[in-house]
């Protein structure tokens, strides 16, 4: 099950309708959208894209519109399963044979319980055994309340079942320092705190898993490569740039913010999402597009202008004043 993690991965939303159901045209839109702007796969069902409040049936969807698409564009797909339950966990991870396009799981370290270290260590040990797919471990201490130190997740590096990390632990402290500079080879390190995407890149993370970039997708592509090409300097103005955005769109509960910016820019339907969430505030909305407006100083040439004009076709009548806004607002940028 070996598996090269690298590059700019967006977890992507689930679109609703007005009427708060699935929409499933504006899901494949958006997935095309990024991987046409330099991302390199998408994941589904991550907590980005409110998959707890997703039915069986609309979950099943959302992964054979991504599996579809990631198909087609042969890029990488990426499925959130598991949960604080190891028995239910290796059941979810069983299911995904039924999508034969997904490369990896993205499986939270387990929350709410806080298991010892050592319970942890005994979890993943036990799914990587089992599942048909390889496992990005998601440690996020801010949603578990569990802090997994660097010499338990370098044990878990070693397990051949698990490919890697989305490390989102709220900065660079010192595990992530000695993590770091201890990895294996083909154990990756993605970047998955928005804000902190860049400096983890430049302590040698391979790639990021990163929200913020629904919006400016292709500087937040452009970030990961410069790093991953040595462009120390480019890549750290592109970082800086960038973070702002993140800070932005992470202002409230998120994905609230992001849908309300995509849903101005007329590439879904609504800014919806569900309870216990809130739809985002005005004021947080006119924030975060603001940012993404000056987030790209680069040229915008025909390669990167054909992709915009696809997706500009591809929008419902009523989205496409906003959507040709954009467009107008990436020439001039």
């Amino acid at each position: 099950m070996d598996l090269t993690l690298a590059g700019l991965y967006v977890p992507l939303v689930t679109p609703f309708s007005a009427d708060g159901q699935l929409a499933p045209d504006a899901l494949e839109g958006l997935a095309h959208g990024v991987i046409d702007d330099g991302a390199a796969g998408v994941v589904a069902l991550g907590t980005t894209g409110e998959a707890a409040t997703l039915t069986v049936s609309e979950r099943h969807c959302v992964l054979d519109i991504c599996a579809r698409v990631c198909r087609e564009r042969s890029a990488t797909l990426i499925a959130g399963a598991g949960s604080n339950d190891t028995r239910a966990s290796a059941q979810a991870l069983a299911e995904l044979t039924a999508w034969p396009v997904v490369s990896a799981a993205l499986t939270i370290v387990p929350y709410y319980t806080r298991p010892s270290e050592e319970g942890v260590v005994a979890h993943f040990t036990t799914l990587a055994a089992e599942s048909p797919v390889p496992l990005i471990i998601y440690n996020i201490p801010y949603r578990t309340g569990q802090v997994v130190g660097w010499r338990a997740l370098r044990r878990l590096a070693d397990l051949p079942g698990i490919a890697g990390i989305k490390h989102a632990v709220g900065g660079i402290d010192s595990d992530t320092v000695r993590l770091m500079a201890d990895r294996p080879e083909r154990f990756a390190v993605l970047a998955g705190d928005d804000m902190f995407a860049s400096p983890l890149l430049a302590l040698g993370a391979p790639g990021a898993i990163l929200a913020s970039a629904h919006l400016c997708t292709d500087s937040f592509a452009e970030m990961v490569h410069a790093w991953l090409g040595g462009q120390a300097d480019r890549a750290r103005a592109l970082g800086h740039r960038l973070a702002g955005l993140s800070e932005a769109l992470f202002a409230e509960p998120n994905p609230a913010v992001i849908k309300a910016a995509l849903h101005a820019q007329g590439r879904i339907p609504s800014p919806a999402v569900r309870l216990p969430l809130l739809a985002a505030s005005p004021g947080a909305t006119r924030a975060a597009l603001r940012p993404s407006a000056s987030a790209r100083d680069t040229p915008f040439t025909m390669a990167q202008r054909a992709p915009a004009v696809g997706r500009l076709r591809s929008v419902t009548k009523s989205g496409r004043h906003a959507a040709m806004c954009l467009l107008t607002a990436s020439v001039r940028a």
